[in-house]
């Protein structure tokens, strides 16, 4: 990370601390639902399987840039099946760096070629050993291992939901981020149960046991992109929702922290790592903000 934009994000953070301040600063563009998988832990593949217009996706960038957002990521669907009037994802990339944007990340299911140096982070997602990631996504395990190998650049996060069906291939999904050399770490997430995946959520002693492990790989050196000390807060889902900070754009509707925000109930039983990372930060726990410092600038 430049020190410019260590310096911007120290500021944000203070001033958000210190006055109780609800100004974003993540936001996330959902380029498309349509997807080219049907993963079994999804609830928004191909639900209108439209690709939205490239001038569209301009104009939502603009508007959260004018909101105050300065890390950015493209969602989808699949963000590398986008392409618009001759133009595609490392176009968009490359305009939300030139409009001021000092991260640019986007997430991928993994399965077409990786080919974007531009972007800060891609976030690759992979759930498990070969047996467990193809039992919820498919035949794809090979194919994305491939595709990571033959990656144009080392700005790779393998990307991990996990649940009822993965919740034993966390070192799996470790020992192919370190060994991996296009990829420089690893980034969890618990399933977080829409009504129609509810049956893959984990207990909370069985999210107590992930966390346990993953901060023992952490504690041994591991490449994870997560914060240990929001871990208590994960497993007991007591961190405090939603993320004011962050907003997702989709289809010219803005939702503040994420889409799932509208389905009554969801939000206290959220699994997302950085959600709960955010919010602590930005009520200002001491253990969360230390190890962000020391975290963060690993990987970005």
């Amino acid at each position: 990370m430049k020190l410019s934009s260590f310096v911007y994000f120290a500021w944000f953070g203070l001033r958000t601390i210190l006055f109780r301040e609800k100004k974003p600063i993540l936001g996330t563009v959902i380029l498309t639902d349509r997807c080219n998988l049907k993963c079994r832990h999804c609830s928004v593949n191909n639900i209108t399987s439209r690709i939205h217009p490239y001038a569209q996706i301009q104009a939502e960038m603009r508007q959260l840039y004018s909101l105050g957002v300065r890390i950015l990521f493209f969602c989808g669907g699949e963000t590398f099946l986008w392409e618009d009037s001759g133009h595609t994802l490392r176009d968009l990339v490359n305009e939300a760096h030139q409009m001021g944007f000092r991260i640019v990340n986007t997430v991928t299911n993994g399965t077409l070629p990786i080919d974007l140096p531009e972007a800060d982070l891609i976030l690759l997602s992979l759930d498990g050993d070969r047996e467990r990631h193809n039992l919820i996504r498919g035949d794809t395990y090979d194919r994305i291992l491939e595709n990571i190998r033959n990656a144009t650049s080392r700005n790779i996060v393998l990307y991990m939901a996990i649940n009822q069906l993965n919740k034993d291939a966390i070192d799996s999904v470790i020992q192919t981020a370190t060994e991996e050399p296009n990829v420089k770490a690893v980034s969890f997430n618990f399933h977080t149960p829409y009504p129609d995946t509810a049956e893959l959520a984990l207990s909370r002693e069985e999210k107590r046991c992930c966390c346990d492990l993953i901060a023992r790989r952490m504690a041994e050196g591991a490449p994870i992109f997560n914060l240990k000390s929001a871990f208590p807060y994960l497993v007991e889902n007591s961190f405090p929702t939603p993320c004011h900070q962050c907003l997702v754009i989709e289809d010219g509707k803005i939702s503040v922290c994420g889409r799932c925000i509208e389905v009554p109930g969801l939000c206290e039983q959220c699994g997302y790592f950085f959600v709960a990372e955010y919010t602590l930060l930005f009520r200002g726990n001491p253990r969360v903000l230390l190890e962000m410092l020391r975290t963060y600038p690993k990987y970005l």
